[in-house]
């Protein structure tokens, strides 16, 4: 099997055959990036006979050739820049142009083990899109609110309360009488305002309900945990994609920025807040411990309380029940692809360690219980924060 790889641009795409045994080149070419030029990329590289494709960032520049490549049933590997540039580096020195890179994102394919394999476009990028749609439209309301807030505040003696509403708005500006060509421009704006405001709730309304769809469509079982609603099991599953990719809970809660981290110095070990990972995909688990820890009876807010109750600070209890919390919906999603696929083996992919149930215990081992900024004693019976 020959690997070929491809340095995609956003004009135009290389592509360079290599042959892992013999470690060499065995051909090149560059297409334009268009429909007909990659038919025609298609057809020069089956004469190589049986191939996989190695498209360096394929979910970046090269995302459109890589699913559609996928979608004629060709296998594609995913190649990071940083992997090319380092094989780049070590054998040709400071040397770089297309053809190099292409040869480079091959290399790593073939040799170095880097290559991520690369699924078609699921369930998971269309609720991705749609908290991507989401967080747009709120903060440009945010911004249209505030626009409206400074407009009221010279209409009105003291201006809008804080939770201002299109209804709200729209009935104020009904009673101001104008005495100035000043505040009649003022009034003509802060109703163009109100109308977009309006507009805009009908979109967010929109996309709540698209979100709901498409997250009851992908069979998910994030909805029956307590604190989840269609908009944060949209950017769950929008944000992680595959969740069998993570091997362990540990390595899905690192991604997701609530593993703390470990600082160690001579005798003196501690744990500090983690600033890294996906910080979406945090503020999604944060939305869940909140509503968990406002909602008496949940065993989120049993297992907060027991913190509490071992000397932690409220913001210390809050980052343990995050990480138990992304435990377990790591355990949900992994448990939903299982279900889906289960003929792909553990987690409904090849690869996946899954060693206890989305419904059983919360397991202790490999993940951290631990509080900031000293260390937390382990609690192995704590109760598990699900439904």
């Amino acid at each position: 099997m020959v690997v070929i790889g491809v340095d995609p641009h956003k004009s135009s795409h290389t592509a360079a055959v290599l042959e892992p045994g013999a470690h060499t080149t065995l051909g090149t070419v560059r297409v334009e990036a268009a429909l007909p030029e990659y038919r025609r990329l298609l057809v020069w590289a089956r004469r190589f006979g049986e191939r996989r494709w190695a498209v360096e960032n394929a979910w970046g520049l090269g995302r459109h050739l890589a699913q559609w490549l996928i979608a004629r049933g060709e296998t594609v590997v995913d190649v990071p820049p940083t992997a090319t540039a380092r094989v780049r580096q070590l054998s040709r020195g400071r040397r770089k142009n297309d053809a190099l890179d292409a040869a480079a994102a091959a290399s790593v394919a073939a040799l170095q083990g880097d290559g991520i394999p690369v699924a078609a476009e699921g369930s998971s990028t269309v609720l991705g899109m749609l908290d991507e749609r989401r967080s747009n439209l709120t903060r440009q309301r945010t911004r249209t609110v505030n626009q409206l807030h400074a407009l009221l505040r010279d209409l009105l003696p003291g201006g809008a309360p804080a939770e201002l509403t299109a209804e709200r708005a729209a009935g104020m500006l009904a009673g101001i009488r104008p005495a100035s060509p000043a505040e009649r421009a003022r009034k003509d704006l802060a109703r163009d305002l109100v109308d977009d405001i309006r507009a805009l709730d009908t979109r967010l309304k929109t996309n709540r309900k698209r979100m709901q769809d498409a997250v009851a469509e992908s069979g998910s079982s994030l909805p029956g945990v307590a604190g989840v609603g269609p908009a944060v099991a949209a950017r769950l599953l929008g944000r992680t994609g595959r969740a069998s990719r993570f091997p362990t809970a540990a390595a899905f809660a690192v991604h997701a920025g609530t593993a703390p981290i470990e600082i160690a110095s001579a005798d003196r070990t501690r744990h500090r807040l983690s600033r890294q990972g996906d910080r979406r995909l945090n503020n999604a688990l944060h939305t869940i411990a909140l509503t968990q820890v406002r909602m008496p009876g949940t065993r989120g807010r049993v297992y907060y309380d027991t913190k509490i109750a071992e000397g932690k600070t409220r913001k210390e209890a809050m980052r343990c029940l995050k990480r138990r919390l992304a435990d377990h919906v790591w355990r949900v999603m992994t448990a939903d692809e299982r279900q889906q696929a289960p003929a792909a083996g553990p987690g409904g992919h090849t690869g996946a360690t899954l060693t206890s149930s989305a419904t059983g215990p919360t397991p202790t081992t490999g993940s951290s219980d631990k509080s900031l900024p000293e260390p937390a004693n382990h609690n192995p019976t704590a109760p598990n924060p699900t439904t």
